[in-house]
């Protein structure tokens, strides 16, 4: 596979990832939801209502 193949890959890969996750956060949104994060081992709770671009 050459670099242009995996450059065009990796930005598809990255889009989807990225459509997935608003997807998540609009579904969670609708439903109240809350993500829950782990950081420097204590446990964050944010608000999806929170995330909005």
């Amino acid at each position: 596979m050459n670099n242009e193949k995996i450059i065009e890959l990796r930005g598809k890969i990255l889009k989807g990832i990225e459509l997935s996750f608003e997807k998540l956060v609009l579904a969670k949104q609708k439903n109240n939801g809350q993500f829950v994060y782990s950081k420097d081992d204590k446990i964050i709770f944010v608000k999806a209502s929170e995330l909005v671009k």
